[in-house]
């Protein structure tokens, strides 16, 4: 299997495991200037060149070898699951992609038709009830990961605790998980750790939000989209990833972790 949705600087001074909707395209582009002393011009995700990737032929033997032999340091970072799988629903259902169409061509159709959620109008740009929709959109997430039905979870609402196994299942270690909601000071620790071509000012980076203008803006509190149904349903899909990654389930409004991520519980309870 390898290491899927793993990335690693050309330098090797450091090695991510990609975990989509926690801020995979500021980190992808924090580990490209620290080898170039510049951006990628455009999405980080389409970036095949100046980053090794695991989805690259060319890249896998370099990224087995050091994940392998734990050469570098290894990270990934998580995010609170109430605000992960709300900004997943405002970006790939809601809203219009990159690409100027709709994410996964006819999944929004098959929502709209089986699941009753709204979207707005064509372009995104009408109201509509977010919480109705949302509530929908999130039995659909829970039969999807339940029931691999009406189609395979996607790799945006797929657990955390999913994509991070798979390094760990083969053999890779991390080093550092640290905290989309406590970002500079994770990152700063990772930078803090590693030797790198072009010395990194993480102040000045900029925040790389691929997804951002592409849905509507969320127009409530993230409490206010879930009542007990959606937290039932949230324990259900979510329940390792608030435990392992200690966020608050008990009180969807609070969106920070209620404390660090222990390193050894995750690579025991995620190595199986």
């Amino acid at each position: 299997m390898g290491f899927p949705g793993t990335w690693m600087t050309e330098s090797e001074s450091m090695v991510y495991r990609v975990v989509p909707k926690c801020a995979c395209s500021t980190i992808g582009q924090i580990m490209f200037y620290s080898d170039h002393g510049r951006f990628f011009d455009g999405d980080i995700h389409d970036a095949a060149e100046g980053l090794h990737k695991w989805n690259m032929e060319a890249s896998q033997p370099r990224i087995t070898a050091n994940v392998g032999g734990h050469t570098s340091l290894a990270f990934t970072c998580v995010r609170n699951p109430y605000t992960r799988i709300l900004s997943s629903f405002f970006d790939k259902i809601c809203g219009i992609q990159r690409n100027g169409r709709r994410y996964r061509g006819n999944l929004v159709p098959l929502l709209i038709q089986k699941y009753g959620v709204q979207v707005g109008s064509e372009d995104g740009s009408d109201d509509f009830d977010q919480i109705a929709s949302f509530r929908r959109f999130l039995l659909f997430v829970r039969d999807t990961i339940r029931f691999r039905k009406p189609m395979e979870p996607d790799i945006h609402w797929s657990a955390m605790s999913g994509h991070i196994s798979t390094f760990i299942v083969n053999g890779g270690r991390y080093d550092r998980i640290f905290f989309t909601e406590q970002f500079n000071a994770g990152m700063q620790g990772v930078l803090d750790a590693v030797d790198t071509p072009v010395k990194v000012d993480l102040a000045a980076i900029p925040k790389f939000n691929e997804s951002e203008g592409h849905g509507p803006k969320r127009a409530h509190p993230v409490e206010d989209y879930f009542d007990d149904l959606s937290r039932h349903l949230m324990w259900e899909i979510y329940k390792r990833d608030f435990q392992l990654f200690r966020y608050d389930f008990d009180n969807p409004a609070n969106k920070m972790p209620l404390g660090a991520v222990d390193l050894d519980e995750v690579h025991a309870k995620l190595g199986d």
